[in-house]
């Protein structure tokens, strides 16, 4: 991780380790990693011509410091069930399998659902990384009803007693409104088949998108309310700055971060941690 958050900084590793970083420096950090112009402006504008880690450290983490609802599974939320929402290529489905390899890890049951049956590539995907991940699925061909696949997973976790249920959904573009209005209906449908269910519905963004990405999360948000975020593709250029404005843009729970196309490749979002991370970069580890 170290290593990629090198280059979402443009940190050079033969530059040598400083106690202070001057503005016109950060301004460039900042801007390469895709932070937009007004929060840049700012987070510059409160700090001094040259800047230390801690007054550095300050601003960064007060970009953070909002109030947001986190759901997480409780005893009376079993299964707990989770919709996956977010546009085409943004990584749902391979999102989907790190997420289901992290509740394994922990040992929890996890079941499958493939909402999204506009794409029969979707359906085959998700199929196969349950295979690979040996957990069940409910699929259905491509072009069938996808509330009734959300109906028919959770009605079977129900009765197989699995702890967590995971259900995609087509990557839909946020002015397409009937595929909105599907949206709709397919929490509509979860509700009927569980009281309260989805439980959370996580939005992936791709980290590389910028204002792009956050446009579309208000509008997801305008559809079916969002309940958190997951940030992918952190692993590739200079764009690890993104967080920073996905955050102050958006004021949403960022559950994960994904840093590479291996299940494993999922971390769980310590906002504390990213920030250190990027200083120990910038001014060397304390």
């Amino acid at each position: 991780m170290f290593t990629i958050l090198k280059r979402a900084f443009g940190i050079d590793d033969k530059e040598k380790k400083r106690d202070k970083i001057s503005k016109d420096e950060l301004e460039d950090l900042l801007l390469e990693a895709d932070v937009n112009y007004d929060l840049l402006e700012k987070i510059l504008n409160q700090l001094p011509e040259n800047i230390t880690r801690v007054q550095l450290y300050n601003s960064l983490i007060a970009i953070f410091d909002y109030k947001a609802k986190w759901i997480y599974p409780t005893a009376e939320t079993k299964p707990f069930v989770e919709l996956i929402i977010g546009v085409n290529g943004a990584g749902k489905t391979t999102t989907i399998a790190k997420l289901a390899n992290r509740y394994l890890e922990d040992n929890k049951t996890v079941m499958l659902g493939a909402g999204d049956t506009f794409r029969a590539a979707a359906i085959e995907q998700l199929t196969q990384w349950a295979k690979k991940l040996d957990i069940p699925i409910v699929a259905t061909k491509q072009g069938h009803d996808p509330s009734a696949v959300v109906f028919d997973t959770i009605k079977s976790a129900i009765a197989k007693n699995i702890d967590r249920v995971i259900i995609d959904t087509a990557g839909r573009l946020h002015n397409q409104v009937n595929l909105a209005e599907e949206l709709k209906k397919m929490v509509r449908v979860a509700d009927k088949a569980l009281k309260r269910a989805p439980h959370r519905k996580l939005l992936i963004l791709d980290g590389t998108q910028g204002s792009s990405a956050i446009n579309q999360a208000k509008a997801f948000d305008e559809i079916v309310g969002v309940d958190g975020i997951i940030i992918t593709k952190l692993d590739g250029t200079a764009k690890g700055g993104s967080i920073f404005s996905i955050a102050d843009e958006l004021k949403m729970p960022i559950y994960y971060i994904g840093v590479g196309e291996k299940a494993e490749d999922l971390m769980k979002f310590d906002v504390k941690w990213y920030i250190n991370s990027i200083l120990d970069e910038i001014f060397g580890k304390e």
